[in-house]
C-alpha cells in the first residue's frame, strides 16, 4: 500500500529547495554562532562540517539533534542555522519563531532525495522517511533559506533553482588517519569488504558472482558485506561470507579502530542517484587502511596515474584485479596509500572553514 502511495506522489511535483524572497546567498547579519541541525551523530555532518566548523576563525558552533522536542535553550541571537539533510516539525517551529533574530538559514544536501524517493532500489520505509523528513519540510523551510549547499557539482546542477553551491567533503584527519600498524590480524587470513547502504542492489548483483569465484580460488580470503533486505539473499549460504546488517554510525567508527580490512570494493553504476554521489567512500577505505577498487564514475573519476585503482564495471576486469591484489601485498599498499593521499587533500579543504559568502 505504501509503495503504491509513493508511486502516486512520484507523478506529482515534489517540493524542491528554493531561496527565500530577498535572499542574497549569504547571512542576513553578522554570524555570532552556528547551529548544525541534523540526526546526530551521522557521517554527513562529520564528513562535511565537523572540521570546517572547528577551523581557526570560525564562530562557536553546536550540533543539535532535530529529534529533540525542546529547542528553547538555544540562543537564536545572531545564530546561523544549518540543516543537514533533514528538518523536523520542532526545528521548523523554532526557526519560524526566532526568524527575526537569526543570522540566516542554510540547507546542506548530499543525495538526490527526489531520485531516491521515486526510484525502486531503496526500501519503501526508507523512501517514505526521506519524503517526510527531506522533502515535505521544504514547503515551510523555503520561506527562510538563505543558502543551499550541495555535495557535488552534479547535485548542485539539479538544485540550480536554489543557486546551490558546491561543498565537497572535508573530513577531520581523526576520522580516517587510523594507526593500523598497531592492529594485529592473522597472517593467513585476508579480509575483503563491501560496505554498502540499502540503495545499491544493482552493485550487489554485480559483485556476488565475482566474489563467489574469487573466494573459490583463494581459500584464505574472507568477505564481509553489509546488505539490506533487497540484497541480503544474494549472499546467504555462501562460505566465508560474513553477512551483516547496518550498524549505527558511532558503532561503525568504534569498530574501525580495532580492525583492518585488506581490500574494499566500491562499485558504482551510473544512474540518476549515483551520478550525484560524492567521494565519501574513499574516507571509509582510508580509515580501514584498505586497498580500494573503485568504479570509473562521476564520483571517483577515470583511471589515472595516482596509484588508485579505478575500473569500468566489467566483471572479468574486477575479478582479475581482485585476484591480483590478493596475491600482491605490495600492490595493496600502493593502492591504499594512493587513496590515503587523496583523502588527506580532502581534509586540507577544511582549513578555510565554512565560507558563507559567494566568491
Amino acid at each position: 500500500m505504501r509503495d503504491g502511495w509513493l508511486r502516486r506522489i512520484s507523478t506529482l511535483a515534489l517540493p524542491t529547495p528554493q531561496l527565500r524572497a530577498g535572499a542574497t546567498g549569504g547571512p542576513r547579519m553578522p554570524v555570532r554562532r552556528i547551529i548544525l541541525l541534523g540526526r546526530h551523530p551521522n557521517p554527513t555532518s562529520d564528513y562535511y562540517f565537523a572540521a570546517r566548523l572547528a577551523a581557526p576563525g570560525m564562530p562557536p558552533h553546536q550540533m543539535v539533534d532535530i529529534r529533540s522536542n525542546d529547542f528553547s535553550s538555544l540562543d537564536a541571537d545572531g545564530a546561523f542555522i544549518i540543516l543537514c539533510r533533514y528538518a523536523s516539525a520542532t526545528a521548523l517551529n523554532w526557526i519560524e519563531q526566532e526568524s527575526p533574530k537569526l543570522a540566516g538559514v542554510g540547507l546542506f544536501l548530499d543525495d538526490d532525495i527526489p531520485g531516491i524517493v521515486t526510484g525502486r532500489e531503496a526500501t519503501i520505509g526508507y523512501r517514505l522517511s526521506l519524503f517526510l523528513l527531506g522533502l515535505m519540510p521544504l514547503r515551510r523551510l523555503n520561506r527562510h533559506l538563505d543558502i543551499v549547499w550541495a555535495s557535488t557539482p552534479r547535485l548542485a546542477d539539479r538544485l540550480k533553482s536554489a543557486d546551490a553551491r558546491v561543498l565537497p567533503p572535508a573530513p577531520p584527519a581523526s576520522l580516517w588517519n587510523v594507526p593500523h600498524h598497531n592492529i594485529s590480524t592473522p597472517e593467513d587470513e585476508l579480509l575483503i569488504a563491501y560496505h554498502a547502504t540499502a540503495v545499491h542492489v544493482d552493485e550487489h548483483r554485480f559483485l556476488q558472482p565475482i566474489v563467489k569465484e574469487v573466494l573459490a580460488a583463494r581459500p584464505h580470503a574472507r568477505f564481509e558485506v553489509f546488505a539490506g533486505k533487497a540484497s541480503a539473499h544474494l549472499w546467504q549460504g555462501m562460505e566465508r561470507v560474513i553477512l551483516r546488517q547496518q550498524v549505527s554510525w558511532s558503532d561503525y567508527l568504534t569498530e574501525a579502530l580495532t580492525r583492518r580490512i585488506d581490500i574494499m570494493l566500491v562499485p558504482l553504476g551510473s544512474s540518476r542517484v549515483n551520478d550525484c554521489r560524492s567521494t565519501t567512500k574513499r574516507i571509509d577505505v582510508a580509515r580501514a587502511g584498505a586497498a580500494g577498487i573503485f568504479s570509473i564514475s562521476e564520483a571517483y573519476g577515470s583511471a589515472d596515474d595516482s596509484g588508485e585503482i579505478r575500473l569500468p564495471l566489467d566483471a572479468t576486469v574486477w575479478r582479475n584485479t581482485l585476484l591480483n591484489l590478493i596475491d600482491e601485498p605490495a600492490k595493496r599498499r600502493v593502492a591504499a596509500q594512493a587513496t590515503g593521499h587523496i583523502v588527506a587533500r580532502m581534509s586540507l579543504q577544511a582549513q578555510a572553514g565554512l565560507e558563507f559568502n559567494p566568491s
